[in-house]
């Protein structure tokens, strides 16, 4: 067995880094950026006004001004503004030359086409300059996952399109003759494939294509015709068939295909029969059959793997530290991913860890990570914990 660390140093360097395309700014939502790009303007591209209110040359308590006209968004005042002279203004419009304050309206009483500065009158002059947000050339640094926030920066750059990762093809097999789809009737001796669709969920949040395939059967044939139907995908990803049993046959069968095997198993828990290699032009990650075990490794492997293959840095799943609210037993000779609830106090991991329960899971916001041989812990000290 590896490490979990050991692990993720062989599936980095097996994780391709996908080629761009280019989209339009409308699409852009969620993909990662792989080429920066700059600013074709600056922003405000004016002097602009901060306030609906007036704009004088100088303001104090007490001064009179005669309005002589108006500036609001996308149609200015083209004149000068001279002492004595005042022209409504509106919030986002350009100022005129020769204003220097903007006197929001508050602070004046108008009367017709004169206003009164009053003693209201505020500090500041409710100016935004020329570039205060970005200047032309200002750069937007990639390779970045974009929020929605970055595409309206970069709309306000007057970028229309940017160049982005290609989306992975990930092909989703999952193997067993005790498995069938949701909505199916169960046989006696059968259960529902559930961890196709927790991964094909958490593969399409990621920023991948995934493609679920037919359910393989316990036999060599059945297991080869679904893997030849993956011969397109970046990342295959089976679940089961994975361990030793006499009925665990994709890596036996996967090498016969041509799996250069890059490991099998990892010293975790859950997750421990895990396995990873190259089949063909496609990398390969086979899971364990259990539910939550399929799961974890989906957020410890799988996750940073793809944001690998879409151009983002090589890293583990983000750790944080969090205050245990409960103890913990030792921890036995593999790292342990701990099931865990968040409160306002800190963390507690569930008291049934069991790698079927996916109630368990489905409560859980965060994984406790026990490191080798971790000794027993008391509420109140810290742990290192993985947000779910």
């Amino acid at each position: 067995m590896i490490s979990v660390s050991e692990a993720l140093d062989r599936l980095f360097a097996l994780a391709p880094v996908l080629p761009c395309e280019e989209v339009p700014l409308i699409r852009a939502a969620g993909r990662v950026m792989r080429a920066s790009v700059t600013a074709r303007r600056d922003q405000p591209p004016f002097p602009a006004s901060a306030m609906d209110g007036y704009g004088v040359a100088e303001a104090a308590p007490g001064m009179v001004f005669d309005v002589v006209g108006e500036s609001a968004a996308g149609a200015r005042f083209e004149g000068r503004v001279k002492a004595g002279q005042a022209v409504r203004i509106f919030t986002g419009a350009p100022v005129p030359a020769g204003v220097k304050t903007v006197v929001i309206q508050e602070d004046v009483d108008r009367s017709g086409d004169r206003i009164t500065i009053t003693d209201r009158l505020g500090k500041g002059d409710n100016i935004r300059p020329c570039g205060t947000d970005f200047r032309d050339g200002s750069r937007f640094e990639a390779p970045r996952l974009l929020r929605p926030r970055d595409v309206a920066l970069l709309a306000s750059m007057n970028v229309p399109r940017v160049q982005v990762a290609r989306r992975p093809r990930v092909a989703i097999i999952t193997t067993g003759d005790e498995l069938v789809m949701p909505g199916e009737a169960p046989g006696p001796d059968q259960i529902i494939a559930s961890n196709t669709f927790g991964l094909h969920a958490l593969l399409s949040q990621l920023g991948a294509e995934p493609r679920l395939l037919p359910i393989a059967r316990d036999n060599a044939d059945s297991l080869r015709t679904v893997l030849d139907l993956a011969d397109d995908a970046d990342l295959v990803v089976t679940i089961g068939g994975a361990s030793v049993g006499d009925h665990d046959i994709v890596a036996l069968l996967a090498e016969e295909m041509g799996l250069e095997r890059a490991f099998h198993k990892v010293a975790m828990r859950p997750g421990k029969p895990l396995m990873s290699g190259k089949l063909g032009r496609a990398m390969m990650i086979g899971l364990p059959g259990n539910p939550v075990s399929a799961m974890v490794c989906g957020y410890v492997f799988i996750a940073p793997v793809i944001n690998a293959m879409l151009g983002l840095p090589a890293a583990p799943a983000a750790r944080e530290q969090s205050v245990l609210t409960a103890p913990l037993d030792a921890n036995g000779p593999r790292e342990h991913y701990m099931r865990a609830r968040r409160t306002g106090a800190g963390v507690a991991a569930f008291e049934r860890q069991d790698s079927s329960l996916l109630s368990v899971l489905g409560e859980a916001d965060a994984l406790i990570v026990r490191p080798p041989n971790d000794p027993a812990r008391t509420a109140g000290d810290r742990v290192e914990i993985v947000s779910l």
